[in-house]
């Protein structure tokens, strides 16, 4: 034993702050790390492989509070998004067989798709850069958010080919959808004759060794060992389990020390040769030649000045994260079957400062050196802002003689028409039109200006009407209640739009952007949220 015990301490010890520690001082600090997970309630899975061995693996918590049983090492969790490698490993797998090309069109293998003017190849997709709509956004703007029907792969497809157009360009951008995954399991379905389920199982389940993983792609299905997924209310859990036969985005089911397996198997280039290794990894630049740092299915970043390779999933109640440090040996994979601690600390961002010394350590950041700017000049800058993408709106105005943004705090000069703002860069650009380029480490950013909002209940009711969207197949009735704008919905639904600049209004998780014709009059909105921008709506009741 005492020496299974060295053995583990040396494996361990990656950073000079671990070397003077026993393996249990480690594992005392590892518990400390998930002291919030009590163990009568929902809890989770943890594995540690160091070099390819497992150093440390455990279950806490329960799988089931209604029939009081326990969490094990081998009790499935669904991963969520750490899923998506699994389906994009089966993608480059075609592609090694000859039946596929990352290049190629998705036309091809989804004809039913609308044509939007502009090639998206399976890499776009592959790389979320396609500008493909993200379907259970589109669900949600519609009344029913995923969990609350059965969705199918199908019912996806038909979702997504009923929007009109596109978030962006491909290769303009990065932004997450779903959608993207939904397609390739078709894709694998149509290609290569087997489901994604039964080719995943034969192509990498099996030959990787993991024993106790399958795809939820029948959420009827009885899988022993399933642990329960719950979220907290109040002092109380309710069940929160994924109810829908979506999959390949999702919907993986399986344990911490199966995923650690994985990482395992296929950086050591025994999924399809070190050239399908390679191309996993390979992220590719936008259109304008800025770095990626998505590949296939896995973020390529880095942390603490390791390289890391990593993916986090959250589907219904469960949570997952699993991350490979190539340059430490270091793999880390931990599920959960519960959502409450979501606006707490990350747990799998503590452990990894424990098992690794900060390459970079930071330095205090310099104190920006103020530059003078009039308050005339300042005052210039003031009114409302608006992005042209999705419709979002920013005011900047004077507040305690400096110029600030409504909302977020004071912006900082630099130099002449430029300021530092919450860690980014901002350029007032010249012209007649007043515009600022908003900069950081992924995104610029183009915002115009604005008129003000209008707040006039005699203006307001020029809003009022019915309005259906075929993309959403779904009415929005905008009516005036007490002097303000409400959105009703059928199932009920009602959202009071809270005015931000002209014609635009804060909706829940985005934002809703009334539409002009020629003569000025109201003709339609537009819904823009998170992974879904510009779903529009038809005025079609005449006033």
């Amino acid at each position: 034993m005492k020496r299974i015990l060295i053995t583990l301490c040396f494996f361990l010890m990656i950073c000079q702050q671990l070397c003077s520690q026993s393996w249990m001082d480690t594992s005392i600090l590892i518990q400390s790390i998930f002291a919030r997970y009590a163990p009568a309630n929902p809890g989770y899975q943890l594995a540690i492989n160091r070099n390819g061995k497992n150093i440390y693996s455990v279950a806490w918590g329960m799988a089931d509070l209604e029939h009081r049983v326990a969490l094990t090492t081998e009790s499935l969790i669904e991963a969520g998004s750490v899923s998506k490698q699994f389906t994009a490993a089966c993608i480059l797998l075609l592609e090694q067989e000859g039946k596929l090309s990352l290049n190629d069109d998705v036309h091809k293998y989804i004809p039913e798709l609308p044509d939007y003017g502009v090639p998206i190849t399976l890499r776009h997709m592959m790389q979320h850069t396609s500008g493909i709509k993200d379907w259970g956004s589109i669900a949600d703007i519609a009344g029913w958010p995923r969990s609350t029907k059965t969705y199918s792969n199908d019912d996806a497809l038909y979702i997504i080919c009923r929007q009109k157009t596109l978030n962006f360009k491909p290769g303009d951008e990065y932004l997450y959808s779903n959608s993207n995954y939904n397609l390739f399991a078709i894709i694998i379905q149509r290609v290569s004759g087997k489901s994604l389920a039964e080719y995943s199982k034969l192509k990498i389940f099996e030959p990787a060794g993991m024993k106790h993983t399958e795809w939820r792609n029948d959420f009827r299905k009885i899988v022993p060992d399933r642990a329960m997924a719950y979220e907290k209310s109040g002092n109380n859990y309710l069940t929160d389990m994924p109810n829908e036969y979506v999959y390949g985005n999702g919907g993986l089911l399986t344990t911490a020390e199966d995923l650690v397996q994985w990482n395992l198997w296929y950086n050591s280039g025994r999924l399809g040769g070190p050239q399908l290794l390679e191309r996993q990894l390979t992220t590719n630049p936008f259109n304008n030649g800025k770095p990626g740092r998505y590949a296939a299915g896995l973020r390529i970043d880095s942390t603490r000045g390791w390289k890391r390779i990593t993916h986090d999933g959250a589907t219904a109640g469960y949570r997952a994260s699993l991350t490979y440090i190539p340059d430490a040996g270091l793999s880390i994979a931990w599920l959960s079957n519960t959502s409450e601690f979501d606006a707490g600390a990350d747990p799998v961002e503590s452990l990894r400062a424990l098992f690794l010394v900060n390459k970079n350590p930071q330095e205090p950041p310099l104190k920006p050196v103020e530059f003078t700017i009039s308050e005339e000049k300042l005052k210039s800058y003031t009114g409302w802002y608006s992005d042209a993408r999705n419709g979002n709106g920013i005011q900047l105005l004077i507040r305690d003689s400096k110029l600030a943004e409504s909302r977020s705090g004071y912006l900082t000069p630099i130099a002449e028409n430029t300021f530092s703002f919450r860690g980014s860069k901002v350029e007032m650009l010249p012209g007649k039109t007043k515009q600022l380029r908003l900069t950081n480490s992924g995104d610029t950013i183009l915002w115009q200006a604005a008129e003000p909002a209008i707040s006039d209940p005699g203006m307001l009711s020029k809003y009022t009407g019915d309005y259906y969207s075929e993309e959403a197949e779904t009415t929005f009735s905008i009516l005036l209640k007490d002097g303000k704008l409400v959105a009703h919905r059928n199932p009920k639904s009602d959202f009071i739009l809270t005015a931000t600049h002209k014609d635009a209004f804060l909706f829940p998780g985005g934002v809703l952007v009334f539409d002009r014709d020629k003569k000025n009059n109201i003709k339609g909105f537009n819904i823009n949220v998170g992974r879904a921008r510009n779903v529009s709506f038809t005025l079609n009741v005449q006033r």
